[in-house]
Order: structure tokens, then sequence, then C-alpha cells
């Protein structure tokens, strides 16, 4: 992923420092062309597409100052159980699972993170307690973090960004709703079709394993219920 161009960092630092003690009002399109990164224009243009707005110079200023990027391998951690989700990230290549483990042992996948995805625990992170769930890294992925008073800058600083979160989060509770009633009205065939139908791209990039955890069914369960779709 080619980020920043080649030979100029102190050109670099020296817009961020400009961007960084100013009011944003002076700040051009062609410094926020040299300062922002690819991940960087991967959430102006999720912002965009989401919202229908144009996210301005000045806007996309505050978000640079605010992000920062983030690079985890396949199967590192992003938060482990019984620590602090100090950061939210936003997932601009690659995936995350994010699980729970019993007492038993047993893994419980509540829910995936591929691009254009958050990735958080939103009770950890909002009351600053020790989180119960992992978020852990299924690829090599890219994020931009930001911490909870950098959240919050952005949601009042940068009303394209407040408007995207909300209707993400909006998204997201539509789709837990729709999780919870498919576990309670559906069989295990039905949830893991309507999985095929609503949600493919899990079909495609996660494993059969990550699949029957996050269905709530035994591996040598869904093997046998992908057998009947042949």
């Amino acid at each position: 992923m080619n980020l920043l161009p080649i030979g100029t960092i102190e050109k670099q630092k020296a817009i961020l420092t400009e961007v960084g003690n100013s009011d944003y009002s002076a700040v051009g399109e062609s410094k926020i062309i040299t300062l922002a990164s690819t991940p960087h224009w991967a959430l102006f243009n999720f912002i965009s597409s989401t919202t229908g707005l144009v996210v301005s110079a000045q806007e996309k200023a505050i978000i640079v100052q605010n992000v920062k990027i983030k690079k985890l391998r396949k199967r590192q951690f992003f938060l482990q159980e019984s620590d602090v989700c100090k950061y939210i990230g936003f997932i601009t290549s690659g995936s995350t699972r994010m699980f729970s483990v019993n007492e038993r042992g047993q893994e419980s996948i509540v829910s995936f993170g591929l691009e254009n995805n958050f990735i958080v625990d939103p009770g950890s992170f909002s009351n600053n307690e020790p989180s119960g769930y992992y978020i852990e890294a299924l690829e090599d992925t890219c994020l931009l973090t930001m911490s909870c008073a950098q959240f919050y800058t952005l949601k009042t600083q940068v009303p394209a960004f407040s408007n995207m979160f909300d209707r993400y989060q909006l998204n997201q509770l539509i789709e837990i709703q729709k999780r919870i009633n498919s576990a309670l009205s559906m069989s295990a065939e039905e949830r893991y079709f309507d999985l095929i139908y609503t949600r493919p791209d899990y079909v495609k990039r996660f494993s059969q394993n990550m699949l029957a955890c996050y269905l709530g069914v035994k591996a040598e369960t869904l093997s046998r219920i992908r057998k009947l779709k042949v």
C-alpha cells in the first residue's frame, strides 16, 4: 500500500504542525492531498458515500489530526479480555473478529469486521471499564484509530463524520436485531442459508470453523448443512 509520497517527510511534518496550530479555516485541498494517506481517503470516501455530504478540506484536516494509522498482523489482537478498550478502529483493509471465551474455553464470535467497519467494545470504550471480549485480526489489517477524546472531537467538530457514524450505528442496531431474531426463530440450517443470502462476503472470506462459531453451531453440523446445499 502506497501511503505517503517518498521524500516529503519534512514537508508533511511542517503541514501537520500548521494544521495542528490552525483553526482549519485556511487549510486547502492541496495540503490535504499531501498530508492524507490512503487509509484517510478511505474514511473520507466512506463518509461521503454514506451521507451524500462533501467532506471539506477543513473537515479532512481535523480528521487527519485526530486519527492514527495502525497495522495489525494476522492473529494480532486489537483488544484482549480484561483490557480497557481505549481506541475505536476503522478498518480500511483486512478483517477482524470480536469474540468471547467462556469458562469451558468455548469461543463465541460476536461479530466480524471488514473494510469500512468500525471495531470497538462500546461498553469498555465509553465507560473505561475492562472488556469481556477479544478483537483479533484474521488477515493483515490496516486501521485508523482514535481515542475516546479524539472520537468526540470528530463528532462535535465534523458534522459529516457525526452524520456518518449515526447512520452506521443505526445500521448496526438493525443488524443486531436481525441476528437476535434469527437466533430465536430460525433453525441452524435456516441461519446458514440466510447468512449466504445476506452476507456472502462472510462465506467467501471466513473459514467454516469461524462461520460455525459465529452461527453458534458445531463445525460438523455446519459441514452437514453445507452438503445439503450441494
